[in-house]
């Protein structure tokens, strides 16, 4: 059972905040149900742009799945003995974004019971397939080390010789993730923003500053909140990673900018000019692209200076503008930007409507509770071990 009977254990502060999930999981899925009643046309999208909240939610989940290599790599292959006790959180956390992944594509489909035909019918040319395979395959790479793991740490026994070469295959696994996920951008000749070999290369150094922001941020909380005690330095370690990574972010950024805007050809200057200034009256975007750029320039600020990245109140500000910069510019700029204007030249603005937002909500909910779930099996083993 995975230990599960941990998770159904707790206090009245544990189960009053799986109850909030769970009700915001139900009010998601009642509104799933209405959507698969009606189809697509109760969203926010269009003729004109047709992947929306959930498609961007998807491409920023990969990042965070991803992301579980920077703890991985140094505690397996360089034996960096700091990362011991954070490196299974880590785990724990791509297993939750991967599903809450698989939910999203789920949810945008029109058809979701086709969507097993993407491996019944395999077609190697196609980028879903590969996408779907790569995902498929690291959620089992990462069940199957978090659960013989875990289960070392309970027995207080050394993990099986055979985990090791499994641990070492998801490390580029998890490169490969999100990889294969922007050739399904990049891989589109008529879709200029994304028409970029520089896509790749944002995607995993955005994935490094987003997901191990969202780990210090776990971190912090069960520092405070919880019995899972995780050494000061091993965040300070993190956050030094997060600091170095959003400064390449920003970095890519500058360059997609400045060969857009210096070699003045329009169809990639007229995105940028879109998300950040509008274009013919449509300027839906622009209030929040530049709320990103902002928040982004403060996380670089706190987390550079030593002094306000070692204070915890300081690093969990630095850490959440990290994580909220790269899911508005990652998510719905990078998704949103890629469609307007269109080949066509047609401009058009793209706003969620509640019932997306509901069934976003919802799927948020189920991944909160995962990682609860998860995290509290954790802290019962290693309490048990004291």
């Amino acid at each position: 059972m995975f230990m599960f009977e941990k998770a159904l254990r707790g206090g009245r502060g544990y189960w009053a905040w799986m109850t909030v999930l769970l009700a915001v999981a139900g009010a998601g899925a009642w509104s799933y149900g209405v959507q698969l009643q009606t189809g697509l046309g109760v969203t926010g999208l269009s003729r004109d742009i047709t992947w929306g909240l959930y498609i961007a939610q998807f491409t920023f989940l990969v990042g965070v799945a991803a992301s579980a290599v920077m703890v991985v790599l140094p505690y397996y292959l360089h034996d960096y003995k700091l990362f011991a006790r954070v490196t299974i959180l880590g785990e724990f956390l791509a297993i939750t974004a991967v599903v809450m992944c698989g939910l999203f594509i789920v949810i945008d489909m029109g058809q979701p019971s086709r969507v097993l035909n993407v491996l019944r019918y395999p077609t190697p040319w196609s980028m879903m397939f590969w996408d779907m395979a790569a995902l498929g395959g690291y959620l089992a790479l990462n069940v199957v080390i978090t659960r013989v793991t875990l289960e070392a740490e309970r027995t207080g026994a050394a993990p099986p010789r055979w985990i090791r070469p499994v641990i070492v295959l998801s490390i580029p696994w998890a490169i490969s993730i999100h990889t294969v996920t922007a050739f399904l951008y990049n891989g589109l000749p008529g879709r200029s923003f994304w028409l970029t070999a520089m896509l790749a290369p944002r995607f995993l150094v955005s994935a490094f500053a987003a997901g191990p922001a969202l780990l210090i941020l776990l971190c912090l909380g069960l520092r405070r909140w919880w019995r899972l005690r995780v050494a000061r330095e091993a965040i300070g370690s993190i956050a030094v990673i997060v600091a170095y990574a959003t400064a390449t972010h920003v970095f890519f950024l500058l360059l997609e900018m400045f060969t857009a805007f210096y070699s003045q050809v329009p169809e990639h200057v007229l995105h940028f000019r879109y998300l950040y200034a509008g274009l013919e009256g449509h300027a839906a975007l622009v209030p929040w692209m530049w709320a990103s750029a902002g928040l982004a320039v403060v996380a670089l600020v706190l987390l550079i200076v030593p002094a306000t990245r070692s204070r915890d109140a300081t690093l969990a500000v630095a850490c959440a503008a990290v994580f909220v910069s790269l899911w508005i510019d990652k998510g719905l700029g990078l998704i949103v930007g890629g469609f307007v204007p269109s080949p066509l030249g047609a401009v058009a603005d793209y706003v969620p409507t509640a019932r997306e937002l509901t069934i976003t909500a919802g799927v948020w909910a189920v991944g909160a509770a995962m990682v609860t779930a998860f995290f509290k099996i954790t802290t019962d083993v290693r309490a048990s071990d004291r």
